[in-house]
């Protein structure tokens, strides 16, 4: 159980791991000129490899063909793309939910200090975890996970939680006390 994540996220890891990729681009005719190197079928063997029937996968958008992920048992998030929201070969009305557990339309915060999102969203109260972006960019309020500069395997956000990834990135809260307190106009003294 990853304990960190919010209560009504909690159950993404009640019996097994959180996995997250992004921008498969499953059977997308651009694939190929943006860098991938393995086919559809071998990045699914991949992820078969890692994935079980309790894990939950989390996919940040750019899915392409969806079908390619049923013969994945485990329970499935989507944050839709924007090839998935307006890609031309997918109708306005499409059932994500044929295919996916849950689907969100935007960023998705789901700790106090991670977001999900597949555009990188600017934060410096958390750490974005995103896709879309495929020049492998990151810093530490970014883990980008576009393939191929990402690698093709699922990013483990357990693991990643327990190597602390969160460590440098100041909560919310201690943002907000610590602006106020250098910009409080009337500061008590002596009290």
């Amino acid at each position: 159980m990853i304990v960190s994540l919010y209560d009504c996220f909690k159950p993404w890891s009640a019996k097994g791991s959180v996995f997250i990729i992004s921008d498969t681009h499953f059977d997308d005719i651009d694939r190929p000129f943006m860098g991938y190197n393995i086919s559809e079928q071998e990045q699914m063997n991949i992820l078969k490899k890692y994935l079980h029937k309790n894990d939950t996968l989390i996919h940040l958008g750019d899915v392409g063909n969806p079908e390619y992920l049923q013969t994945l048992k485990c329970y499935k998030i989507l944050i839709k793309g924007n090839h998935d929201q307006t890609h031309t070969s997918i109708p306005d009305n499409y059932n994500w939910y044929h295919y996916f557990n849950e689907v969100y339309n935007g960023p998705l915060v789901i700790a106090p200090k991670l977001v999900l999102s597949h555009e990188p969203v600017d934060v410096t109260w958390a750490i974005n975890i995103h896709g879309h972006d495929h020049s492998g960019k990151t810093d530490m309020y970014h883990i980008n996970l576009a393939p191929p500069h990402a690698g093709y395997q699922p990013f483990n956000l357990g693991k990643a939680i327990k190597e602390g990834c969160f460590a440098n990135i100041e909560d919310i809260h201690r943002l907000t006390i610590n602006y106020a307190s250098r910009h409080s106009i009337h500061r008590v003294e002596n009290l």
